[in-house]
């Protein structure tokens, strides 16, 4: 009788909910289930969420999963989480508060704090982890250990707290390109908390058999160093060499390419992850379908999608923001939004913001170019705007760049395609 075949398991926390993938050893999916997430609460200064409810539905992702595929074939689980959640908790992983989110900007003063300690950490606005971290710092004395969304997920799993990858270090300061943390004098007072840092990919640890035993995997299951959720998506579309771009359409668009080469410009708004020997590099701009559904219903822009002309552009010269304020190909909180003179044609008038932001994807690979000295050969989309084949043709026209569709770009795969990476040799750290 053959041997089993093994499950690998990527699963995704994004803005809404909890998403789990499962693969076998060919990367075609087996299973998949997702649960809902409440979204985050706004407390006055920022934006928080209770850590427990991300726990709760990894449960019940898990549970309902576990009905598509046999959990005792689970080799090996991965996590990716929102960038720049971050929490802390104590010397015994009790948590000292609600994780402040991806989007809360209420550390303004530790953000100039950072970049006044060191200039070239400027690019880590209010929203990054490591001002956060200054913020939860100051609030909770008694802090042991500072932790991602993912970081912590892991650690549940694992019972060992105190290590995170690198992608999620990133917007806490780390140095992916030396692979230390910096010796500036703002980590000074951090020093304790700050987490072991490995590569994405590698393993953490295997799994607690406390929570195997409650999952029904056995406790050998390895638990993966994670990642971002945008770089899991990209992961997820395979590209594997220097000039392959990734475009995510969200409610926010994201522009990255793959090159030799790290580039952090505070000037553009320009950060890379690594993987392996490659960095992903871009950024991540205001405008995207958020624009859009500031406009229109999403029913209405279905309908008028059927009646674009692609081949008979506007002529509109819009920078489709919801309000003033970019982050990338200009990193600018003034940059002025344009969305006028507005015509009296409803479809007119949405092609025109489709086109603006083509012209705004066109305008970062241009810039990505030039700064890591490679050219875009191609352009992976996803996103659940990489749908709309009407603005794939705009795009393709305005960027001048071959332009497709992912096959597939859930994050949650990207996540179960490192799981899938892990040398099953628990002592080695190395990718394979």
């Amino acid at each position: 009788m053959s041997p089993p075949t093994p499950i690998f398991i990527g699963i995704d926390f994004g803005t809404s909910g909890c998403r789990a993938i499962a693969i076998n050893p060919a990367r075609e999916i087996v299973a998949s289930a997702a649960s809902p997430i409440d979204p985050p609460a706004f407390d006055g200064s920022g934006y928080t969420q209770e850590p427990t409810l991300w726990w709760d539905a990894l449960l019940i992702t898990l549970s309902d999963l576990f009905l598509h595929c046999d959990a005792t074939q689970v080799s090996a689980m991965c996590v990716d989480g929102t960038s720049g959640t971050v929490l802390v908790i104590n010397g015994q992983g009790e948590l000292l508060g609600p994780a402040l989110m991806y989007h809360d900007a209420r550390a303004i003063d530790e953000a100039q704090q950072v970049a006044q300690s060191d200039p070239d950490l400027g690019w880590l606005g209010p929203s990054a982890s490591l001002p956060k971290l200054l913020y939860l710092r100051a609030q909770h004395p008694t802090a042991r250990y500072a932790l991602h969304q993912a970081d912590w997920i892991a650690a549940r799993l694992t019972g060992q707290f105190g290590i995170a990858d690198e992608n999620n270090c990133l917007k806490m300061g780390y140095d992916a390109a030396a692979r230390r943390w910096p010796e500036s004098a703002v980590f000074n007072d951090l020093r304790a908390l700050l987490p072991e840092v490995r590569p994405a990919g590698t393993l953490m640890a295997d799994i607690s058999p406390v929570i195997a035993e409650c999952i029904g995997v056995a406790s050998t299951v390895s638990i993966v160093c994670g990642t971002t959720d945008s770089t899991a998506a990209a992961i997820a579309t395979q590209i594997d060499c220097p000039g392959q771009a990734v475009t995510c359409l969200g409610s926010t668009m994201t522009m990255k390419v793959l090159s030799e080469t790290p580039i952090f410009s505070v000037e553009y708004g320009v950060y890379s992850h690594r993987i392996d020997d490659l960095w992903l590099v871009g950024g991540a701009s205001n405008s995207g379908g958020a624009v859009l559904r500031h406009f229109f219903s999403q029913s209405a822009i279905n309908q008028m999608t059927e009646r674009l002309n692609p081949q008979q552009p506007t002529g509109l010269n819009y920078y489709p923001l919801v309000r003033d304020g970019e982050r990338f190909p200009h990193a600018d909180p003034a940059w002025a939004a344009c969305t006028s003179p507005r015509p009296g044609d409803d479809i007119r008038f949405f092609q025109a913001l489709l086109e603006g932001m083509a012209q705004i994807e066109a305008e970062a690979y241009r810039l990505l170019e030039t700064l890591c000295g490679i050219k875009v050969t191609s352009i992976t989309t996803s996103g659940g705007g990489s749908v709309n084949a009407a603005w794939q043709a705009i795009r393709q026209q305005i960027i001048g760049r071959p332009v497709c569709r992912a096959p597939i770009s859930d994050a949650a795969y990207g996540a179960a395609l490192l799981a899938r990476r892990c040398p099953r040799d628990h002592n080695s750290s190395a990718c394979v």
